[in-house]
């Protein structure tokens, strides 16, 4: 079984998906992961953010691995440094390449294919990547929720941010997300919109085990 988890950042992802795949004995997928990788590689490496072919060239010669909620980019655990504001800023511009899109696509099925049940989180989830998933989930929550959870983050390691900075680029980071032309940030027609706003976390996990029973048996 696949539950394919989208949204907006700040919406819970991260933390829902985690929590469900623990609660169900699931496999997890951090999509967005994989693209801050490449970015912060393509950062790191000067590489043009407007260069498509080289940042295709990129993603393909870089080798991602997914681990008990680490991700480590050629063979360097950058969970961390994936995580910096100015790999925040600049993801959108490269997910938005569609030849980095396409490699990451394909490692995403392969990673998915190997664990067979896997909670898989990311923009374009239920659209794209798995768009036959058993279950599909559109999480959202307001502007203002979404940054202050990204601000309590961003400050929780260390960093000092505005908080105006952050809900600046969350909403640059909707637009964005929303607009491109590969694999934009949307509801599937058959999702289920769960909005976090005033909900917490077990809230949301109870939420998504309930439609995960009802779609395939009590017991699971």
């Amino acid at each position: 079984m696949i539950i394919a988890i989208d949204g907006p950042a700040g919406a819970g992802k991260s933390t829902v998906a985690k929590a469900v795949a623990r609660a169900l004995g699931f496999g997890y997928l951090d999509t967005g992961a994989m693209y801050r990788a490449i970015t912060y590689k393509a950062l790191e490496t000067k590489t043009g953010l407007d260069d498509q072919v080289a940042l295709g060239e990129l993603a393909k010669r870089s080798h991602l691995e997914l681990s008990d909620s680490h991700i480590f980019l050629d063979g360097r655990d950058v969970t961390e440094d994936i995580r910096l504001p100015r790999v925040g800023g600049a993801v959108s511009v490269v997910s938005s390449a569609a030849v980095v899109r396409s490699q990451m696509v394909s490692k995403q099925r392969e990673v998915a294919a190997a664990l067979k049940s896997v909670v898989v989180e990311g923009r374009d989830i239920g659209t794209v990547v798995f768009p036959d998933a058993e279950i599909k989930i559109f999480l959202t929550a307001g502007a203002a929720k979404r940054a202050a959870r990204r601000l309590a983050e961003l400050r929780a390691k260390g960093l000092d941010v505005a908080a105006d900075a952050v809900e600046s680029e969350l909403l640059d980071r909707d637009r964005l997300d929303s607009g491109r032309d590969v694999g934009p940030l949307l509801q599937a027609p058959d999702a289920h919109l769960i909005d976090t706003t005033d909900m917490t976390v077990d809230d949301v996990v109870r939420a998504i085990k309930a439609l995960t029973e009802a779609a395939d048996g009590p017991g699971i």
